[in-house]
């Protein structure tokens, strides 16, 4: 039987993201996402909101570039699969649950130093979207008229007149 384990949130970063590299030097970034639900109770007519936090994590080349561009208050869309690890500590089992990107788009402008705001990204990363940690790094500047997405310039051109080969395992 086939199974699906895929996450899409968009929300707002805690707090800056934490960055750390493993002993064979991957980069592995964590950080957590607010996503916020409204509604208005039927009773009172009171609008009413619930905030949940969702920790992330991210591997490679994407966990730089997300370290590099997000801080506190960022607005980013995140894509990818759950995952629950578990740790002894002190005689106990603790577990986590997290997001483990593999695509991502920044939503809104990048922050300045100063409060600002600016539209575009200049000299990022372009991780490939394979789940793990290997790409290639372009300088390109993104049009200031759109969001900046991890994939937007990863799509190989096809030559006139040949059909792309699909790059999934799925056997069907």
């Amino acid at each position: 039987m086939a199974s699906l384990n895929k996450t899409m949130i968009i929300g707002n970063l805690g707090k800056d993201p934490e960055i750390r590299y493993s002993q064979q030097g991957l980069a592995v970034c964590n950080f957590s996402v607010a996503t916020t639900d409204y509604w208005i109770d039927k009773n009172t007519g009171e609008r009413q909101e619930k905030t949940e936090w969702h920790r992330i994590v991210a591997f490679g080349k994407q966990a730089e570039t997300l370290e590099k561009y997000l801080k506190k208050g960022s607005s980013v869309f995140i894509e990818g699969r759950l995952q629950t690890r578990s740790w002894e500590k002190d005689g106990q089992t603790h577990y986590t649950t997290e997001i483990v990107v593999s695509n991502f788009q920044f939503v809104g402008g990048r922050q300045d130093n100063q409060g600002g705001t600016q539209s575009g990204y200049q000299n990022t990363q372009n991780p490939a979207n394979t789940g793990n940690s290997y790409g290639t790094q372009q300088n390109r500047q993104a049009p200031e008229d759109k969001m900046f997405t991890q994939n937007q310039y990863q799509q190989p051109q096809q030559p006139q007149g040949q059909q792309p080969v699909p790059d999934d395992d799925i056997p069907f």
